[in-house]
């Protein structure tokens, strides 16, 4: 169908005397339509009055829709098989101009944000290669959306602790907070409600009251509210994440750093200009930070196990054996555990970011080889019976091991059976129990017994 500024342009050459042939070449349209148009005599697009096929069935494919769950094929396979004569393009382009099964399409908005006004915080999964091993983990990013500033880590998790010391860590990368901080309704920061009416968790206002910004969330299907945070993620995921492996945590979120050093003075093409020159802008604009920031950290109690560790995470950390047994406080902060028995005994140990069920054993807290704990001092009838008889010391160490009564009534039996009987006899016993591992010590005695062919008992010389 010609356009309207198609149907003057006709209407002007033929109004100076060009023929219709010429006008035709001309447009590169078929003289016919030119006939059409000159017979109308205006430039005036037509309307067309045809009725459309699928008019008469406009109430049976209202009621047909919600019935096919919205499946505009199965409602053509309903209307043929009532008899109508109607082609699927047909029933689609109907519903198409009539609004059914389509939402109405509305305008995207836009936001401007003053600078220092607002930050927009969210987080993303992602899969991270660190050590020759894949993470699952959580990529939380924040931009500033005057000046599109942006900071990111990966973590392993994001709990309320780990968005409390991205934020602090954001806040010192930006040198400074916005009024507010925009948020999706995580349950990290809220409490109740949602957008307007968000509440946060008393622990995160207060963390927010100290940094000097306000935690605010967008209503709920609203994700444009976020854009500003929202786009990076696809960046992150394809570039800075693209082929690259990791040592560890620590060696990610470095690169990681550095990529947004990068990134924030590179030229963004969509906001024509380079965030750190709008960053210099805005930096005045910032609430400045607290003159002294507390670390983040998350308490513990803990019981010193009998092997001298304090198990965190399933992860086992050593202390001094001093601790065994003993209640203990264990501080865990970004980088680092600390375990406290009392202000003047504090051990502290490297943190492990995810739960490997590793043991972390410092130097210090195992005394060097040979030097184990102290031993306790032999029986009293342990040392008699070795300095009687030496020759036995073998059987008495098999007899600790395997010896199925209380050591010290074994020992005082065994020296009790070498003050009676002959020293021939006895030592004789010994050496053929030994022999076929024989540690009761009763069989031992009638072995002894068989053995004494004329003095039963064993007599002292100042004996009467």
């Amino acid at each position: 169908m010609l356009s309207q500024a198609q149907r003057a342009t006709i209407l002007e050459l033929q109004s100076r005397g060009v023929g219709k042939r010429e006008i035709a070449r001309l447009l590169k349209i078929s003289r016919q339509s030119v006939r059409h148009v000159l017979k109308a005599n205006s430039s005036t697009v037509p309307k067309i009055e045809r009725a459309e096929k699928a008019t008469p069935f406009r109430q049976q494919i209202l009621e047909l829709l919600p019935q096919c769950k919205g499946n505009l094929v199965r409602v053509h396979e309903e209307l043929l098989a009532g008899g109508a004569d109607l082609s699927y393009p047909a029933l689609t382009a109907f519903c198409r101009r009539e609004g059914i099964g389509h939402e109405p399409v509305m305008p995207a908005g836009r936001y401007e944000f003053s600078p220092g006004e607002e930050t927009q915080h969210d987080t993303s999964p992602h899969e991270v290669t660190i050590g020759g091993r894949k993470f699952k983990a959580q990529t939380a990013a924040a931009t500033l959306c005057d000046s599109r500033m942006l900071f990111f880590e990966i973590l392993p998790t994001f709990q309320r602790f780990d968005c409390k010391v991205f934020l602090t860590g954001a806040a010192r990368y930006m040198n400074g907070v916005t009024q507010r901080v925009m948020i999706d309704n995580t349950h990290v920061v809220v409490l109740r409600g949602s957008g307007r009416t968000m509440e946060p968790v008393p622990e995160m206002a207060a963390f927010a009251e100290r940094l000097g910004f306000r935690f605010v969330a967008h209503e709920i299907g609203d994700a444009n509210r976020s854009a500003r945070v929202e786009r990076p993620f696809h960046f992150i995921e394809n570039n800075f994440l693209a082929g690259r492996t990791f040592a560890d945590w620590e060696d990610l979120n470095n690169q990681a750093r550095q990529w947004c050093d990068r990134v924030n003075a590179s030229y963004k093409k969509h906001i024509r200009a380079v965030p750190r020159e709008l960053y210099a802008v805005e930096r005045p604009l910032l609430k400045p930070l607290p003159v002294w920031l507390p670390e983040i950290y998350r308490l513990h109690h803990r019981t010193v196990d009998v092997e001298g560790y304090v198990s965190l995470h399933t992860n086992r950390y050593s202390v001094p054996p001093s601790f065994i047994g003993r209640q203990v406080e264990v501080r865990e902060t970004r980088d680092h555990i600390e375990i406290e028995l009392d202000a003047r005994h504090i051990v502290r140990h490297r943190r492990i970011a995810t739960p490997d069920q590793v043991r972390v054993t410092l130097p210090e807290h195992r005394p060097p080889r040979g030097e184990g704990p102290y031993k306790r001092a032999p029986h009293p009838e342990e040392t008699a019976l070795l300095a009687a008889a030496p020759e036995i010391a073998p059987y008495i160490e098999n007899l600790k091991r395997h010896g199925r009564k209380v050591m010290a009534l074994l020992l005082r039996q065994l020296l009790r059976m070498l003050r009676d009987y002959p020293r021939e006899a006895f030592l004789g016993a010994i050496e053929e129990a030994g022999r076929y591992g024989l540690y009761d010590l009763d069989r031992v005695e009638r072995m002894i017994l068989r053995r004494v062919t004329r003095e039963y008992f064993r007599l002292e010389p100042n004996d009467d």
